[in-house]
C-alpha cells in the first residue's frame, strides 16, 4: 500500500477506533449503573413498627436479587427516606427521588396515609405504582398503573372486618347489636366504611357508630359512651397507638361486649403483642398471613429466618409475623415484571403486571379491579391464652389462631369474649 494511503487510512481509523472504545465503555458503565427503585418508608413516629420491619424485608429481596445477578445484568438499589409517618412529608420524598435521585422506578411506602399522599405525585409523573399495605386507595383516583399488595380483594374496605362479621353472625344465639368507634383518618374511615357495609349484610343494628380525632390520648370517656350503648359486638378501626389506648381503655372501664376486636392495625407487631400480653386474650381482630402450616408458600419461611438474623441488629420486630412477607412480595412482582418484559418503561411494566398471576412469598398473586387483588383473602384471628408480657410467648401459634377462612383455620372461636378471658 503506498504511504499516503497508509497515512490516510490511519487519520481516519483513529477517531472510529476511539469512538467505539468510547462507545464500548459507555455501554459497560451504563450496564453496571444500578436499577434505583426509591420510595419513602416511616422509619419513626407512630408507623414506625411496621416500616421498619417492611425495610429489612425489602432489603432481603435487595441482596437476594442481587446475589443472583441482578435484573437485566445490573444491580439494584434501593433509594429511601423516612417519611417520619407523616403524610405531608410524602410527596417532597416523591418529587426528590424522581427529580435529584432520578430513580427508575417508585414504590409506596407503609399504609393507606402514606399511599394516598404519594398518589397525585405518582400519576402526574405517569409512573407505575406498586403500594404497601393501603385500604381502597384507588377507588377515587381510579390509576390504571397503580397496583395494591394487600390481600383484600376487589372489595378492600368490607375484607377488613368480614371475618370479624362472618364469625360473630353463626354464634347462638345471634348477636343483635354493634357498636362502630373508628380514627378520623384514611384507613379508620375506609375500614368502617366496610364495617357498615358488613353489619347490614349480616342483619346486625348498629346502635353506635363515631369517629374520634387522630390524636386522642385519652379512650376511656369513649368507651364508656359505647358502653352505655350496650352493644352486643363492638368493631375498632384504629391506627396502633390508638389501638393500645382503645384496649387499655376497655380493661379500665371493664367493658365486655360478646365479641370485639375488627380492624385493629398495630396487633400484628410483636412490639404492642408484648405490650399488651393478656389484655388481648379474647379480641378477634384482621390478620393477613401467619407461619401455619396452611400459609407456608415457597420461600415465605426463608424469608422469615432471613429476616429474623437481621431483626435485633436492625432494632425492629424480632419475630416478622407481619409486614416482612408482604414488603418482600410486592417487590417480588416488580422484580419478576422487569426480568419477564426486559424493561424499565412504566408502561410496558403495568401492562405485564395488570395480565399476570405472580408466584410470591404470599402464595399466588393476580391484580384485577383498581389494582387490588382479584381474590380476597384477608383473615380473621383470636388471641388466646396469652399468660404473659415475654415476646417469645407469641412464637408459639396457639397464643393467635386464625378463625375465618376455613381454608386457613388453625383453630375455633373463644365465646363470648368473657369466656377468652376467664379461661
Amino acid at each position: 500500500m503506498p504511504k499516503i494511503s497508509q497515512a490516510l487510512s490511519l487519520r481516519f481509523a483513529a477517531p472510529l477506533v476511539a469512538a467505539a472504545t468510547l462507545l464500548l465503555a459507555t455501554v459497560q458503565t451504563n450496564a453496571q449503573e444500578p436499577i434505583k427503585i426509591g420510595f419513602g418508608m416511616a422509619l419513626t413516629g407512630p408507623l414506625a413498627a411496621n416500616g421498619k420491619m417492611s425495610l429489612v424485608a425489602m432489603q432481603v429481596w435487595e441482596d437476594d436479587i442481587n446475589a443472583k445477578g441482578g435484573l437485566l445484568g445490573r444491580p439494584v438499589k434501593l433509594v429511601y427516606y423516612d417519611d417520619q409517618s407523616s403524610p405531608s412529608q410524602v410527596p417532597s420524598i416523591y418529587a426528590k427521588l424522581l427529580d435529584i435521585d432520578k430513580v427508575d422506578l417508585i414504590v409506596s411506602g407503609y399504609a393507606s396515609t402514606q399511599v394516598a399522599a404519594a398518589m397525585p405525585v405518582a400519576m402526574q409523573r405517569n409512573k407505575l405504582f406498586v403500594s404497601l399495605f393501603a385500604t381502597g386507595v384507588n377507588e377515587r383516583f381510579n390509576y390504571p398503573k397503580y397496583f395494591s399488595m394487600i390481600p383484600n380483594g376487589p372489595t378492600p374496605k368490607p375484607a377488613f372486618t368480614r371475618g370479624f362479621f362472618k364469625v360473630a353472625e353463626v354464634q347462638n344465639p345471634k348477636p343483635q347489636t354493634i357498636a362502630l368507634a373508628y380514627a378520623d383518618a384514611e384507613f379508620g374511615q375506609n375500614a368502617c366504611e366496610g364495617a357498615r357495609e358488613n353489619a347490614k349484610t349480616s342483619g346486625f343494628k348498629v346502635v353506635y357508630d363515631k369517629s374520634y380525632p387522630p390524636a386522642t390520648a385519652d379512650f376511656t370517656p369513649i368507651v364508656r359512651a359505647i358502653q352505655a350503648a350496650n352493644p352486643d359486638l363492638l368493631v375498632i378501626c384504629s391506627y396502633p397507638i390508638d389501638t393500645v389506648g382503645m384496649i387499655r381503655a376497655m380493661k379500665e372501664v371493664d367493658f365486655r361486649p360478646k365479641m370485639w376486636g375488627g380492624a385493629m392495625v398495630g396487633l400484628q407487631a410483636t412490639v404492642f403483642k408484648a405490650q399488651l400480653g393478656p389484655l388481648l386474650n379474647g379480641i378477634v381482630n384482621f390478620e393477613t398471613w401467619l407461619p401455619t402450616k396452611s400459609m407456608e408458600f415457597p420461600g415465605s419461611l426463608d424469608l422469615l429466618k432471613k429476616y429474623q438474623a437481621r431483626a435485633k441488629a436492625a432494632g425492629t420486630d424480632p419475630l416478622g409475623y407481619y409486614m416482612p412477607v408482604w414488603a418482600y412480595a410486592y417487590l417480588q412482582v416488580l422484580g419478576d415484571a422487569i426480568a419477564a418484559t426486559k424493561s424499565l418503561n412504566d408502561d410496558v411494566l403495568a401492562d405485564y403486571i395488570r395480565k399476570t398471576a405472580f408466584s410470591t412469598v404470599v402464595g399466588d398473586v393476580k391484580f384485577g379491579k383498581d389494582g387490588e387483588w382479584d381474590e380476597e383473602r384477608t383473615l380473621a384471628a383470636q388471641f388466646q391464652n396469652i399468660t404473659s408480657n415475654n415476646p417469645d410467648d407469641f412464637r408459639d401459634l396457639k397464643t393467635e389462631v386464625i378463625i375465618y377462612p376455613p381454608k386457613f383455620k388453625s383453630g375455633e372461636v373463644i365465646y363470648p369474649y368473657e369466656k377468652a378471658i376467664t379461661k
